[in-house]
């Protein structure tokens, strides 16, 4: 029998009123509960295809109906991704994400995508997709070359959601969330903060994704990079304490899921996301890009972790095999390029 607790909207934001340091402990037990405190787990993720997104996401720089100076590539050759992903391994990821702007995958890029995932895992490492809306057969040939996460996040509120969006449903993408699941991948979804949302549409956004007939096994919290030629471009900044509060409701909705905190962290103290860690993240996006805008460098990563004595989770070896696990722990003492372009879309 599943002991998953049906969350309402009035609980969660009870959640979100509690005096802050309570709601931080309440979260850090939580998390002491289902996880080591001492570890992160790290993904990079990487743009295959960017921009020329048909889509109106206000916020996103890839859409195709807004000037913000970004230049249309084409999808990658296979073998260009599979040279970032070893990069990212060797700079300490163990997940490694490949997202493509597009409103859905076209069937003419499916056999390039199913080659990607297969030898991004023969390296040993998990893979992550988000290529926009699915079909039920594309979620199940990503399925079959071994796709372990696919990350489609709802954004905000089902209440909100039109503010933001009108080009794809809040259903839309729930119903993408329910043919990955079906297929036996892994979801990644969560939201953006300073969308111009209030905590009400938060609260109901956690709600969304605690409710699912399976959480989400990771929940990227991303703060809006703003973007200049979107319409968000001048959004108020998401007060610092407002963003680890939703950080604490996510780990305590969502207890044995990952919280990911992505997009937004160059503007974040290393206060603010020490902060986030104790209030139960326990993933981030690892490099130097985000898209068109900036992330914390490794190095700079490395040198917070040791400040608060985190390490990165280690890959997955087999008895007597060591190199993988080397080769991590080099990384965290290492610099690595600036190749990689992290968020959550």
């Amino acid at each position: 029998m599943s002991t998953q607790k049906n969350w309402t909207v009035k609980e969660a934001r009870a959640l979100f009123d509690m005096p802050f340091l309570d709601l931080i402990f309440q979260a850090q037990q939580v998390h002491r509960q289902y996880f080591d405190p001492s570890q992160i787990q790290v993904s990079t993720l990487l743009s295959i295809k960017t921009g020329a997104c048909p889509e109106d996401c206000k916020y996103c720089a890839q859409s195709a109906r807004y000037k913000t100076g970004l230049e249309k590539e084409r999808l990658m050759e296979v073998q260009q991704v599979i040279e970032s992903a070893k990069k990212a391994k060797a700079a300490g990821s163990t997940r490694f994400c490949m997202g493509a702007a597009w409103r859905n995958p076209h069937e003419r890029d499916m056999p390039y995508l199913e080659q990607m995932v297969k030898e991004v895992k023969a390296l040993g490492m998990e893979t992550c997709m988000t290529l926009g809306k699915l079909d039920d057969s594309q979620a199940s040939r990503l399925a079959d070359a071994g796709l372990d996460f696919y990350n489609h996040n709802l954004d905000t509120s089902p209440e909100f959601y039109g503010s933001i969006i009108t080009t794809r449903t809040f259903q839309d993408r729930l119903d993408t969330l329910d043919k990955v699941r079906n297929a036996g991948i892994k979801v990644c979804s969560g939201g953006i903060l300073g969308l111009g949302e209030e905590v009400k549409d938060r609260a109901a956004m956690l709600v969304q994704l605690a409710n699912l007939p399976q959480p989400p096994e990771s929940v990227p919290i991303n703060m809006l990079a703003k973007i200049k030629g979107t319409p968000m471009a001048n959004n108020d900044d998401v007060d610092p304490f407002d963003f680890i509060r939703t950080i604490a409701v996510a780990r305590i909705m969502m207890p044995r899921s990952y919280v990911r905190l992505s997009a937004g962290r160059e503007q974040m103290s290393e206060q603010t996301q020490a902060f986030c860690f104790m209030a139960g993240a326990n993933s981030i996006f690892y490099g130097c890009k985000l898209l068109t805008t900036t992330n914390p460098t490794e190095d700079k990563d490395h040198q917070l972790f040791r400040k608060l004595g985190l390490n990165p989770e280690k890959l997955a070896v087999s008895v007597g095999d060591n190199q993988q696990e080397e080769m991590l722990m080099q990384a965290v003492a290492n610099k690595d390029t600036e190749q990689f372009y992290n968020a959550a879309l």
